[in-house]
């Protein structure tokens, strides 16, 4: 035995708009670092030096500090220190990193970035890098370059439709 429903016109506007609305309000977050603290140059290393001790530690937290989030993906410049930054949490989450070029155009990153609409995003870039993709995401200036010395920033734009809100945390 079935039974035959027949929607009016109310209904069908109203599942059409929940449909709309469910799909259009894409939830995520990004989560921009700059890399972890690097080894001292010597005569022997070129300018892409690896993470010190300390910087690998901080790796690790950062690890911890997000490892019960899901990752769509990871995003690191072509450097030691940025890749080593992301690599502990790329494994723990199997999302493999994948490279941006810090001389591509922000813009070209941000747009890609943008399309990924489920799934939480880490980025790892340098001291004169986030603050660029911190403000193009937002739409607006709220960071500088950072310090030489500042790698402890953990800076956190959440995504819900077309809205974003901003917020800077420490690790």
């Amino acid at each position: 035995m079935s039974i035959a429903v027949k929607p009016n016109g109310s209904s069908i506007l109203t599942i059409t708009l929940s449909l709309i609305l469910f799909t259009s309000c894409s939830r995520n977050t990004c989560y921009i670092v700059r890399h972890a603290e690097k080894a001292a140059a010597n005569a022997n290393m070129s300018s892409d030096v690896p993470l010190s001790a300390e910087g690998e530690q901080r790796a690790q937290n950062l690890k911890t500090l997000l490892q019960d989030q899901s990752f769509a993906a990871i995003f690191s410049t072509p450097y030691i220190r940025t890749q080593s930054t992301a690599k502990p949490l790329s494994d723990a989450k199997g999302v493999p990193v994948q490279l941006y070029s810090p001389k591509d155009t922000v813009d070209q990153f941000i747009t890609l970035v943008k399309t990924i609409q489920k799934g939480n995003v880490l980025i790892v870039g340098h001291s004169n890098t986030v603050d660029d993709i911190v403000n193009k995401m937002m739409g607006q200036s709220l960071l500088t370059d950072l310090a030489e010395t500042e790698y402890n920033n953990l800076f956190i734009i959440k995504r819900k439709g077309k809205k974003y809100m901003f917020e800077r945390r420490t690790f």
